[in-house]
């Protein structure tokens, strides 16, 4: 996709105010983002129909998020221990072509996209709220979580967002990571995105 232009905003300023130059630092490397599902873009829950099918609620916040992520640039991924369509469809809404589904060691899937990206782990990001997103946490470059995980997950990260898993949580990161990349400003002028929905 086309690389915005960095137009600098005020409202980069505010984002940035609170947090750590050393984690800034990281955010600045960042060229690939990953993102687990449940409980970072969903919020954990997970509803059973009587067909045994299982639904999840997704955040539109947080898909526009993503979506300026890969406007920007950088490279975003979806990796989840869980498998169902509904996440390979949503994915395809937002037009990420790299989804993980599956997957019981995210550290080493973090290092196949790493390489499947061509980009250092530094240069890597991951945001997870549970023990099986722990290795990938311990390798990412920056790692990010929620408020909601269990204290010994947010204790691993370089970041813990104020907004809950799958209530906006994953947004808050992507405008962190374009913020710290100077390339939110772009988005306050209409039409980047298109005339069509994003979410």
């Amino acid at each position: 996709m086309k690389r915005s232009i960095p137009i600098a905003h005020p409202a980069e300023a505010l984002i940035l105010a609170r947090i750590d130059p050393s984690v800034r630092a990281r955010l600045q490397r960042l060229k690939l983002m990953v993102f687990d599902v449940d409980g970072v873009l969903t919020d954990g829950g997970l509803w059973y129909t009587e067909q045994g099918e299982t639904l999840k609620r997704f955040n539109a916040l947080d898909g526009h998020g993503l979506k300026m992520l890969a406007v920007s640039g950088i490279q975003v991924a979806l990796v989840t221990g869980r498998e169902s369509p509904i996440i390979a469809r949503r994915a395809a809404e937002l037009g990420l072509g790299a989804v993980m589904q599956n997957v019981r060691d995210k550290g080493a899937v973090l290092s196949e996209l790493v390489t499947r990206f061509g980009v250092a782990l530094e240069q890597t990001g991951f945001m997870g709220d549970d023990l099986i997103d722990l290795p990938a946490l311990q390798r990412a470059g920056f790692s990010a979580s929620v408020p909601d995980a269990p204290t010994y997950i947010t204790q691993a990260a370089h970041w813990v967002s104020e907004r809950r898993g799958g209530h906006g949580a994953a947004r808050e990161c992507c405008d962190l990571i374009l913020a710290a990349q100077q390339r939110l400003g772009v988005f306050f002028q209409p039409g980047l995105l298109g005339s069509g929905p994003v979410q």
